[in-house]
C-alpha cells in the first residue's frame, strides 16, 4: 500500500510527531483529499492539549484544509477526482437532528469537527465527508484559501449576519488572525469600519485593510471613542481578551451587538442596565458550514480580501505551531504540502 506522511499527536499534551501511515480509502460518503495546503489555528491546541476529554488519540490537527478530491468514496456524486476542495471547522452532520430538521447545520447536535471528532488536515492525504467540502473557486492559491476556511467563514458569516447596513458603523476589535479579515470583510461590505487595537503599531496596517478610524485602546477608552463617532452598530470582538470585551460593549450604540468570535478565558462582564438602555445585546457566533465557507471564499475571489500568510512546510509543523502560538505570527500561518 502506498504511504503518507502524517503529523499527529500520540497522546493529549504530547508533541507532534511525525509518521508514515498508508493513505486511507474513503468510505461511503466520504472523499479522499489530496491536501495541498492546511492553516495552523489557535483551536489546534484542543487536539494539542487534550481539551476534550473524549478526543481519541493518535489524532491529526488541522481545520483549515485545501486541496483536491483523490477519489470520491462509494455513493458520492456530488464531487469529482481532481475537482479544488476544502474542509473547515465543521466536519459534518447528521442530518437528522432537530437541528439538522430545521437546516441549522452548524448546530447538530452530532457535530464533527475536523481535526477533533477525525484527522485533520496536517497530512498528505485526508477523508472528509462529503456534506463537509467546499469548492475552492479558481483566482485563490490553497495557502490563500486555508485560513478562510476557519477564521475567514467565522469573520465573514458573522459580520453578514450582524443586522449592520451599508454606513453603519462597525468595530473590529483586535488586529490579529480574526481582525485583519474582519477589518477587510467590513470595508467591502460597505460599512463605516474602526479597527480598535492596542498600540500605534497597528493603525498604518489597519487603514491599509479599510479601516476608516484606528483606536488605540491602549491611549485612550475604546468605548468613548465609539461613542464620539455615535456608537457601534456591531463590534466583531475577535482578540480572546475577556476583559477587552467586557470594556468595549458601553461603545454599542442604539440596537447594537457584539458578536464574539474570539473565544478567551475568563468572562465578559457586562450590566443587565448596559444592555437593555438601548436594546443592545451580546452574541456568540461559530464558524460556519461548507455552503457558507464557499460564500466566503467566493466574496474572496470576488473582491481581493485576503489572509496576510506565513508559510511552513508539513515537516516543520511543530515549528509553525509554536510560531502560531507565539502571537507574533502576521497573521495567520499555513503548512505547505
Amino acid at each position: 500500500m502506498a504511504k503518507m506522511k502524517v503529523v499527529q499527536v500520540p497522546k493529549a499534551g504530547a508533541d507532534f510527531e511525525i509518521v508514515e501511515r498508508e493513505i486511507p480509502q474513503p468510505g461511503p460518503g466520504q472523499v479522499r483529499i489530496k491536501v495541498q495546503a492546511c492553516g495552523v489555528c489557535f483551536s489546534d491546541h484542543l487536539t494539542k492539549d487534550g481539551i476534550f476529554p473524549w478526543i481519541t488519540y493518535p489524532r491529526v490537527p488541522g481545520h483549515e484544509v485545501a486541496g483536491v478530491i483523490d477519489e470520491p468514496g462509494p455513493g458520492v456524486t456530488a464531487w469529482k477526482k481532481g475537482q479544488r476542495v476544502g474542509v473547515g471547522w465543521h466536519g459534518g452532520h447528521d442530518f437528522t437532528c432537530p437541528a439538522c430538521r430545521r437546516g441549522n447545520f452548524i448546530n447538530c447536535v452530532n457535530e464533527k469537527i475536523c481535526g477533533v471528532h477525525f484527522d485533520g488536515g496536517y497530512q498528505e492525504y485526508m477523508l472528509a465527508s462529503a456534506e463537509a467540502v467546499a469548492e475552492i473557486p479558481d483566482g485563490l492559491d490553497p495557502a490563500e484559501a486555508g485560513p478562510l476556511l476557519c477564521a475567514g467563514v467565522t469573520t465573514f458569516n458573522s459580520l453578514r449576519h450582524s443586522g449592520a447596513g451599508p454606513g453603519d458603523l462597525v468595530a473590529i476589535q483586535g488586529i490579529g488572525g480574526l481582525g485583519h479579515l474582519g477589518v477587510q470583510w467590513a470595508n467591502k461590505f460597505g460599512y463605516r469600519v474602526a479597527a480598535v487595537g492596542r498600540g500605534p503599531e497597528n493603525s498604518e496596517l489597519a487603514k491599509k485593510l479599510g479601516a476608516h478610524y484606528y483606536i488605540d485602546s491602549k491611549a485612550s477608552n475604546a468605548a468613548e471613542e465609539l461613542q464620539k463617532l455615535g456608537g457601534a452598530r456591531v463590534i466583531l470582538a475577535t482578540a480572546p481578551s475577556s476583559q477587552a470585551m467586557s470594556d468595549i460593549v458601553a461603545g454599542l450604540g442604539r440596537n447594537g451587538s457584539m458578536l464574539v468570535v474570539g473565544a478567551g478565558a475568563g468572562n465578559i462582564e457586562v450590566s443587565p442596565a448596559a444592555l437593555i438602555f438601548g436594546n443592545k445585546r451580546l452574541q456568540g457566533w461559530a464558524s460556519g458550514t461548507a455552503a457558507d465557507s464557499e460564500d466566503t471564499m467566493k466574496f474572496a475571489a470576488l473582491t481581493g480580501v485576503r489572509a496576510m500568510i506565513e508559510k511552513y512546510p508539513l515537516a516543520k509543523a511543530a515549528e509553525a505551531y509554536e510560531r502560531m502560538n507565539s502571537g507574533h505570527a502576521q497573521f495567520r500561518v499555513v503548512l505547505t504540502m
